[in-house]
């Protein structure tokens, strides 16, 4: 039986556990250099920065979804950005990737928020089918930017 709660602070360790499982999937184990600390305060500070849905089923630890809210400037509204979804490969087909994401469509719909939006490694070919069969729009036309590391020190340099 699955069950759907908001996280706590006692699940960072699990939460961490969860995200550095999903780096190894997406073939990055290194790349997950997040500590429990990190959880910890971005999830469970006074101003939370994310926030995290927990999956469990028959009371054991499946799965997560971690998000945020974003905003649409064509909208003027928020809407939500989904971080990480992640079901351990025990508890997959078993429908809670799907009931993850049908709950934030739920609370986005609920709370009048416009958007629900996330992203998918182009390699990802099993996450691409299921997001598509839940109604997801694949936008292959839009491109990720991202600066990082050093890049990000440079550009904040050159900044007036």
């Amino acid at each position: 039986m699955l069950t759907l709660r908001p996280a706590v602070p006692t699940d960072a360790a699990l939460i961490l556990d969860y995200v550095r499982e999903l780096a190894e999937y997406e073939r990055e184990p290194e790349a997950a250099v997040a500590t429990e600390a990190d959880i910890r305060r971005h999830a469970f500070s006074e101003h939370p920065l994310v926030k995290v849905t927990m999956a469990e089923w028959d009371g054991q630890p499946a799965g997560f979804a971690l998000w945020f809210l974003n905003f649409s400037t064509w909208e003027g509204k928020p809407g939500i950005y989904l971080e990480d979804l992640f079901v351990r490969p025990a508890y997959r087909r078993n429908g809670i990737g799907k009931a993850l994401l049908k709950h934030l469509a739920a609370l986005a719909v609920e709370e009048g928020w416009t958007r629900f939006v996330w992203q998918v490694l182009d390699w990802n070919t099993p996450a691409i089918e299921f997001y598509e069969a839940q109604g997801a729009r694949v936008m292959r036309s839009w491109i990720t930017c991202r600066v990082e590391g050093d890049a990000i020190k440079r550009l904040a340099e050159t900044a007036d």
